[in-house]
């Protein structure tokens, strides 16, 4: 393993796992630059039964192997894989007895067991108050307090049957590794982390009724767990089992080439507009409580204090209605052409209206607003995409506003990726909006990320800033300057 820290030429495999997709990412690091090739990509959904939603486990890690296989058969001839590392989206978890079998369903995040628990919370104000101090995390339906809190109450015998709580990356590590191991940036999503420390809150713990025993003290991302030694594994002999960021939007973090001072704000532009910027402190308080900021961790441990703003849920939800929506790139570059063509509306809708959560339909919902409002509807999906970009641009500029007024700092630009950032009108009105310049990155952050972090536990790099550094020069992105009209 000593010779692969000190190659020029390291080869590491990405495990990034969506709640809609999943793929396997092979990235060759040459000392200067990574490329990255896709190996594997397969569906995923959770599964509906008897009125609650599960994740399948099983057809997880066997499309897991599947792409591992597919990378390494993808390697030059001689080399072998340096590395893996493992991303999912955040809070869910499974509960293990001492040998790592899963002993209670893995329920998805979506499922509504929690509701009853969240709405006791929201009723109890001082113990929300002194949750989010103690945590950080908002009250969010879900959240693996309030999962957790339902198991234990719902099966008591599960506090001695169980031995560790694992999130989803933390298993498939274990899968891979043999090691049981919390990793901090996916641990800070449950609303159980200590905001002022590493550990887990013993405030939180006792709250929602959840045994600290099911817990080990996290460990940061490019913590090295050992060698690939799990049941079926031969063919990745050598390979380091790597805990990357363990939360896929840590991941996106990491691979944004941000200024070393701070400034720069970041959005994740997709079906939600993921808001936030890095910290060495929280941002708490009354109003950060009001505004339900989020203080996850980047994968040094530092903060990653987060808001989540309405996204393109809003036109892909109003596009349903018009058989004139866009099949392909070509047409949606039409739509937002048009939509930019067209003048300005006159007012905007308010994106925070919890109307607009999951209608029946979402045109339906926008127009009700604007008639609330005695204004006249959009005539045509040109004028409700202009109608939202616009309207999702000041979003994130209040967004911005809240922070800077949260925090005491200024941002001097918006750092955008996501399917959000190939979006000319958005990106437009968000800097306008703003007032400040949005750069736009066509960049697999999620994988990029991951990868950064396993090169930095091989040895290959020493920080993320070093990463950045050779990263920003490889890009070639699009800056979206203020107007001045």
């Amino acid at each position: 393993m000593a010779s692969q820290q000190t190659s020029p030429n390291l080869h590491c495999a990405a495990i990034d796992l969506g709640a809609t997709s999943g793929r396997i990412m092979l990235g060759h690091w040459n000392g200067r630059r990574l490329a990255l090739t896709e190996a594997h990509r397969f569906p995923n959904a959770f599964r509906s039964m008897g009125g609650h939603d599960y994740w399948d486990l099983a057809g997880l890690w066997e499309q897991i192997v599947v792409g591992l296989r597919k990378a390494v058969a993808l390697l030059p001839p001689g080399a072998k894989l340096a590395s893996v590392g493992v991303d999912t989206w955040g809070v869910d978890h499974v509960l293990v007895d001492r040998r790592g079998r899963p002993v209670y369903p893995t329920f998805a995040y979506r499922d509504r067991r929690t509701q009853p628990g969240l709405k006791r919370l929201a009723r109890d104000r001082a113990g929300l108050a002194r949750v989010y101090a103690a945590t950080g995390i908002p009250n969010v339906f879900y959240n693996t307090s309030l999962q957790l809190a339902e198991s234990v109450t719902r099966h008591p015998s599960l506090r001695d049957l169980a031995v560790r709580c694992l999130f989803l990356p933390d298993y498939f590590n274990f899968l891979l590794s043999g090691r049981m191991a919390n990793e901090l940036t996916i641990a800070s999503t449950s609303q159980l982390i200590d905001v002022h420390a590493r550990g887990w809150s013993d405030a939180a713990l006792a709250h929602f009724g959840v045994p600290a025993k099911w817990f080990s003290r996290p460990v940061l991302a490019g913590t090295r767990l050992g060698s690939v030694n799990g049941i079926g594994l031969d063919f990745l002999t050598g390979a380091a089992v790597i805990a990357v960021p363990g939360h896929d939007t840590a991941c996106a973090y990491d691979a944004m080439p941000a200024a070393p001072g701070g400034t720069d704000l970041f959005l994740s532009s997709g079906t939600w507009s993921l808001v936030g910027f890095e910290s060495a402190a929280p941002v708490l308080g009354p109003d950060a409580l009001a505004a339900r900021i989020s203080n996850e961790r980047i994968g040094d441990g530092r903060y990653r204090p987060l808001t989540n703003v309405i996204g393109m849920w809003l036109l892909e939800g109003t596009m349903k209605d018009f058989a004139s929506r866009p099949n392909d790139d070509a047409e949606w570059t039409a739509l937002i052409a048009a939509a930019e063509k067209l003048p300005a509306p006159s007012a905007l809708l308010d994106v925070a209206d919890p109307a607009f959560t999951n209608p029946a339909s979402m045109k339906a919902a926008i127009d009700a607003q604007i008639k609330r409002r005695q204004l006249a509807p959009p005539k045509h999906l040109a004028a409700y995409t202009r109608l939202i970009c616009d309207s999702l641009g000041r979003g994130h500029a209040e967004a911005k506003a809240a922070f800077e007024r949260m925090s005491g700092r200024r941002f001097h630009r918006i750092l955008m990726v996501g399917g959000g950032s190939k979006n000319r009108l958005l990106c437009q009105a968000t800097a306008d909006a703003a007032g400040i310049p949005v750069i736009s990155f066509a960049l697999e952050g999620t994988a990029v990320g991951n990868l950064a972090r396993q090169l930095i536990g091989l040895g290959a790099l020493k920080t993320i800033a070093e990463f950045r550094a050779q990263l920003a020069p490889t890009l070639n992105p699009i800056v979206y300057p203020p107007s001045r009209a």
